[in-house]
């Protein structure tokens, strides 16, 4: 696997650096984080939110501005991305599990006792693996834009192979490309996002560590890994929740519900799946206001 990764990331970089923020070292890598307390409701479970491929903490901002005032929020980093550092190591995991095993480490050592995890993409299938690791503190998962369990070869194929050249081949002076920030406003989503979100975008693609976005885009879709999904989510006691985009090219509809059939709450006439409609792959900057009513009226079940 390490070759595999070195031969697709091609030339690396310093990763690009932001201003002084909250920091904590996780298995040797600083992890960024941004934790808002509630002003009113102390006693409240922590709000854990994970981002997915290629993104950062950033985007849960327009969720977090409305939530904070009830629910303690936490944003992290995952492992290589956005403002966290990653392991030079030949040796680093960039499996699910392993970042399943890096949040179980920010939650013991941030002390969070009770928690909610709400991934998007990438980061739902990192949160359901959370669960399971850290049964005695997440009391549910809510998963937007993330689902699967169905290996479809020729497909995985060709996704594989397209994120590693997108990985290998991008060069470094893209945020200063005009109109860059506009194309990327407009990739996987139902209607164009504000333009700032598009630079962020491209910022994040080119910030990325190269081998943990190779090594977590590989790990997270071999058949294995894939067909593993189904029987962690049956297998998990906690509520799991899964919000879907109804326009969704990247993670459709029909593979959201298909993992979430595995879950007891589907049972119940498919409650634990919500879609919102008009919506694309980032929901949580498409339709912010509907993502937070939608885990209000979730958390509100389970005070």
């Amino acid at each position: 696997m390490a070759s595999e990764i070195k031969e697709a990331c091609g030339s690396l970089w310093l990763p690009l650096t932001s201003a002084t923020m909250p920091s904590i070292d996780i298995s040797g890598a600083t992890h960024a984080y941004d934790f808002l307390p509630s002003a009113y409701q102390t006693t409240m479970p922590v709000l854990v939110l994970i981002h997915g491929w290629l993104l950062s903490r950033q985007y849960w901002q327009p969720v977090v501005e409305k939530l904070s005032t009830h629910y303690p929020c936490l944003c992290y980093d995952l492992r290589g991305f956005g403002d966290s550092q990653a392991i030079d190591s030949q040796e680093t995991e960039y499996s699910l599990s392993s970042y399943a095993e890096d949040l179980k480490a920010l939650l013991e050592q941030l002390n969070i006792q009770q928690a909610w995890l709400v991934g998007h993409s990438l980061g739902g299938s990192i949160a359901l693996w959370g669960a399971k690791f850290c049964s005695e503190r997440v009391k549910g998962v809510i998963c937007l834009n993330a689902g699967g369990g169905i290996y479809l070869k020729e497909e995985f194929d060709r996704f594989r192979q397209a994120g590693q050249q997108l990985i290998k081949y991008r060069p470094q002076w893209l945020p200063y490309v005009p109109l860059m920030d506009v194309i990327f406003s407009r990739a996987m989503v139902a209607k164009p996002l504000p333009r700032y979100w598009g630079r962020q975008r491209v910022i994040d693609f080119v910030k990325a560590d190269a081998m943990a976005a190779v090594g977590s885009l590989l790990a997270s879709t071999t058949e294995a890994e894939v067909h593993r999904l189904p029987q962690l989510v049956s297998n998990l006691k906690q509520p799991v929740y899964f919000i879907a985009g109804e326009k969704d090219m990247i993670m459709e509809p029909k593979y959201v519900g298909h993992l979430a059939s595995f879950h007891s709450l589907f049972q119940c006439r498919g409650q634990n799946v919500i879609e919102i409609p008009n919506c694309g792959h980032m929901s949580m900057v498409e339709q912010p206001d509907q993502v937070v009513a939608i885990l209000e009226k979730i958390l509100s079940k389970f005070p």
